[in-house]
């Protein structure tokens, strides 16, 4: 607690004398006071010592609150550049080729495409991305997991090749022409391609993702070629969960803030930490009571980030009034959770407690190249869905995919893919499904053990554990927005 000044001591210790000899009066304003905020007790318009301690206890709790809800994505886009760093993944150097499965342990990451997971460190300098012609996906974000550019298929080189250009922030240089242009807030960015398995063939999807240059621009003509290492079937982890709810959380918030250049749109929130002693140029130290408010407020706004995820409360989370699916993504206008009038930071917080990246092409509801996500959570009767028990889920046929389409099956307390040994944990229909394309509809199943006959149908969960689904449709086409297309709800099998 901060030393009260001694003026205001002063003033206590004669607000006390007076309360002696004009009781009625204080025992009045007392009393309003109370009334208005428990626990507050203010004596001739002055605090008591006990309400100056709860007043600031308090709004430092309240502000760090909000602060953690706020910069999630931040510590959150940092748990992907140590995730990626511990696998030497290297800034502009050495990047990775994967096919993901449940041991890459990472917010609703999934296996439909091989992932090429690219760290960018534009503190040199411009770096130029060159893209291929093909099928290729791929988005590049910032350290605070803002959208910086959407390349390939869904960027404006349209799957034809195209070379991209992101400058650092503030950058002043000339920019030559014949590149696409983006600009960054952040000098730290992860780059994520996604390569599709045409015709089921990961092999190809895979070389195909080593096609893509990246240099500096400042030495385009003599850098040397970027080395691939190949992360599939190893162990990774690109998530905060180890500290999402205790101190490091902050000590992680307090490094990239001193580590990264201030972004002018968050000068506002910048202001709220500094208040909790967490500012650029400044160490970290919290003492003893900032330290247990700050741990306190860590878990709480975790537990609540939990609660919007899981429990969402807004009507316009539901995809059909007459089915339990949920949009994932709450806003459509753009990567940013823009309205016309406000940030939505509510569909911000319930995004990246899930998810990581954010981008216009993952959010758009409209027929073409983009992708839809769909959330599920109960069963037909409205209840949570339980890795006791199983389920059966209905998908009528043909599903209005251009592209393909899966369901991936996560840990409700890690986010992502569940680990079973069953060693997979989606189901997809250019893989596990392909042959049953041609049927009315499919039949699939979630539960601990696999019905006689459908374990190719199939995904294995752990008892007595929450989970979640994400069903993904890749190029939506117009039934799939218009409601004349829809899967059936979770129904429990006894």
């Amino acid at each position: 607690m901060n030393r009260i000044p001694l003026m205001l001591l002063s003033a206590l210790s004669l607000a006390a004398c007076n309360q002696s000899s004009s009781p009625k009066t204080n025992a009045a304003d007392t009393a309003a006071t109370q009334n208005m905020a428990p626990g507050y007790e203010f004596i001739g318009g002055y605090p008591t010592r006990a309400t100056i301690q709860k007043a600031y206890d308090d709004a430092d709790f309240y502000r760090a609150v909000q602060a953690y809800k706020f910069f999630y994505p931040t510590v959150s886009g940092y748990g992907l550049l140590y995730g990626n760093l511990a696998v030497n993944i290297k800034p502009n150097t050495v990047a990775g080729t994967l096919d993901t499965k449940p041991q890459q342990v990472g917010f609703t990451l999934n296996s439909d495409t091989p992932y090429g997971p690219i760290l960018l460190d534009l503190s040199g300098g411009p770096i130029v991305i060159d893209i291929p012609a093909g099928p290729l996906i791929v988005v590049a974000m910032d350290l605070n997991q803002r959208w910086v550019a959407d390349m390939g298929i869904p960027g404006p080189d349209e799957g034809k090749g195209g070379k991209h250009l992101i400058l650092p922030p503030g950058y002043k240089g000339d920019i030559p022409a014949g590149y696409h242009v983006w600009k960054s807030s952040a000098n730290n960015l992860t780059v994520g391609i996604r390569s599709l398995p045409v015709g089921g063939d990961v092999a190809a999807a895979m070389a195909r993702i080593k096609t893509i240059k990246i240099y500096p621009l400042a030495s385009a003509a003599s850098a040397p070629a970027i080395q691939w290492l190949d992360l599939s079937g190893k162990p990774q982890n690109t998530t905060p969960l180890e500290w999402e709810t205790n101190i490091k959380y902050w000590e992680i918030l307090s490094k990239v803030l001193n580590q990264e250049p201030v972004y002018e749109g968050y000068r506002t929130y910048y202001g709220e930490l500094a208040v909790l002693g967490i500012a650029k140029g400044k160490p970290f130290a919290p003492d003893a009571r900032m330290k247990a408010i700050l741990e306190r407020a860590a878990a709480v706004a975790n537990a609540q980030m939990r609660v919007q995820s899981f429990a969402d409360r807004r009507e316009d989370r539901v995809v059909w009034k007459d089915r339990h699916w949920e949009w994932a993504g709450l806003r459509p206008e753009n990567g940013d959770f823009d309205t016309p009038s406000y940030v939505d930071i509510d569909a911000r917080e319930v995004w990246f407690y899930q998810a990581i990246g954010a981008s216009p092409a993952m959010f758009r509801r409209k027929a073409g190249y983009g992708s839809l996500y769909w959330l599920g959570l109960y069963d037909k009767s409205g209840n949570y869905v339980n890795g006791s028990k199983t389920y059966k889920l209905t998908i009528p046929q043909p599903v209005p995919a251009k592209l393909f389409w899966s369901i991936t099956i996560y840990d409700a307390e890690t986010r992502s893919q569940v680990i079973t040994d069953q060693g997979y944990a989606a189901l997809r229909s250019m893989f596990e499904l392909k042959d049953l394309g041609k049927t009315p509809t499919i039949d699939l199943y979630f539960g601990p053990t696999a019905p006689a006959g459908k374990e190719k149908q199939w995904i294995k969960t752990i008892p007595n554990k929450g989970w979640f689904a994400y069903f993904r449709i890749y190029g939506p086409e117009d039934a799939a927005f218009n409601g004349s297309w829809k899967p059936d709800d979770f129904e429990e099998v006894k």
